[in-house]
């Protein structure tokens, strides 16, 4: 698909020099030709209704909004009216109002396409789900490989067509794994930017909600019009443009680089190179506070213990019908000590703290890394539940740590590996910087280009 702005779509439609039933249609037509599986639920018939209620809006010389006609797909763990609620489920979880994300975008003029797959209740970072189905990587064609999760339909639906934004949610790293996977770009904003009402948690100290698209120029028009701290009015203010020239780029020796598999880190520190040949710093810093951070994340003193007392206080019917992928990974969280799980939490803050210290102190403007340290695994091996484990492990060690440490982040491709699999660059920017973080992110997209351009159009689209 030939990729157009979202600010361009929405003027047209604002002021009526285009439709968006037009919009609407076309992305029915995509989604119905489709063979990747993006969604749990598409309402072709709703869809249509909204764009002609957006239509008939702006043909009365209304405004709809300064998201008119995009169409926008949402991960199932958002409630979303007329939709069930199955966060990746065996069955439907009982009705949830609709919260912020969704409620701003409706409010701005979004239409929403449908609900995209998840991992069960968000708990893991492959993309698998044997109850609802896993999406098809659209980058090969041959073998089914893993889009990345937990938002695992979201960087699918783009690539499809359907959708041009696509809301996802972030804990450990669940928006910006699919879109690495998947050669998109993914925004963690900071934790407690935005209110994660009308999602179902995963865990109450980290969760976030977010977007993926296909340009960060496209995310940054939506961040402002959505974002209560950026926004003028009912319209984005043209943001302040930040040039590559000058920015310093910390490239942090830790284990996101070192654990990282030799082709994938090759691909990102290219990447760097050309940002470097455009003006940027590249700054070697020590950084042990992201390898902390990590392992903390990944032995669960956190996510794990929230997670079960949520589904004890809330869903206990749910917890017999997990699936073992799931079910075993749980199974150690209710012997998690409360003085651990304090000090867990005292100690992230701390690690947090004096990250941000040291990146001001050496005026850092953001730290670099591979979003992912290795390829997109196929799913047949993936078979044994050790081998899933491992690369559940891999895949999520790259972005937890800026979670952990309560950053903004945001992956965007930085090429293709040997295996012809998308590469993700992440950029980590400081706690509360998120309009920032975006800004340097657009500039680099200059230099890198697009995902259209850098990387091509996903075979496994062809046809």
């Amino acid at each position: 698909m030939a990729h157009m702005p979202i600010r361009r779509v929405a003027s047209d439609v604002r002021r009526g020099r285009g439709e968006a039933r037009q919009e609407a249609e076309a992305a029915i037509g995509r989604q119905a030709a489709s063979h990747l599986n993006a969604y749990i639920a598409f309402d072709a018939g709703a869809l249509r209704r909204q764009a002609d209620a957006i239509d008939a809006a702006a043909a009365c010389g209304e405004d709809p909004g300064p998201l008119a006609g995009i169409a926008v797909s949402v991960k199932d763990l958002y409630a979303l009216d007329g939709y069930p609620l199955y966060a990746g489920t065996k069955r439907v979880l009982p009705a949830w109002p609709e919260g912020f994300l969704v409620t701003s975008l409706r409010r701005r003029g979004a239409m929403f396409t449908g609900k995209t797959h998840t991992v069960e209740f968000a708990f893991g970072g492959v993309g698998l789900n044997p109850n609802t189905g896993t999406p098809v990587n659209p980058w090969d064609p041959v073998e089914h490989r893993a889009p990345g999760g937990s938002s695992a339909g979201a960087g699918v639906s783009l690539w499809e067509g359907s959708a041009r934004i696509a809301l996802g949610t972030d804990t450990g790293g669940s928006i910006r794994i699919p879109a690495s996977a998947t050669g998109v770009v993914g925004l963690r904003p900071t934790t407690g930017r935005w209110p994660t009402t009308g999602v179902v948690p995963l865990s109450s100290s980290l969760d976030t909600v977010g977007m993926l698209g296909h340009t960060v120029e496209d995310l940054r028009y939506a961040f402002r019009a959505i974002d209560p701290l950026a926004r003028a009015g009912d319209a984005p203010a043209d943001p302040v443009r930040e040039g590559i020239s000058g920015l310093r780029i910390g490239v942090p020796a830790a284990r996101l680089w070192t654990d990282a598999d030799s082709g994938i880190a090759s691909v990102a520190e290219g990447a760097l190179e050309e940002l470097r040949a455009a003006g940027a710093d590249l700054l070697e810093v020590e950084a042990p506070e992201l390898d902390e951070a990590g392992e903390r994340y990944l032995s669960g003193p956190i996510v794990q213990p929230e997670f079960v007392e949520f589904l004890q206080r809330e869903l206990p019917d749910w917890i017999p019908l997990l699936d073992p992928i799931i079910g075993t990974r749980l199974e150690a969280a209710s012997g998690v000590p409360a003085l651990e799980y304090i000090a867990a939490h005292q100690h992230r803050r701390a690690l947090s703290a004096d990250l941000h210290v040291r990146l001001e102190a050496e005026r850092i403007d953001l730290l670099a890394a591979p979003t992912l340290p290795i390829s997109p695994p196929p799913l047949a091996a993936l078979a044994r539940l050790d081998a899933y484990r491992e690369a559940n492990r891999a895949m999520l060690s790259g972005t937890c740590p800026a979670s952990m440490l309560d950053m903004c982040a945001i992956s965007l491709p930085a090429g293709l590996d040997e295996e012809g699999m998308p590469v993700g660059l992440q950029l980590m920017g400081p706690s509360g910087g998120d309009l920032r973080l975006l800004a340097q992110a657009a500039a680099a997209e200059e230099v890198l280009g697009t995902n259209l351009t850098r990387l091509g159009t996903p075979p496994g689209t062809a046809g």
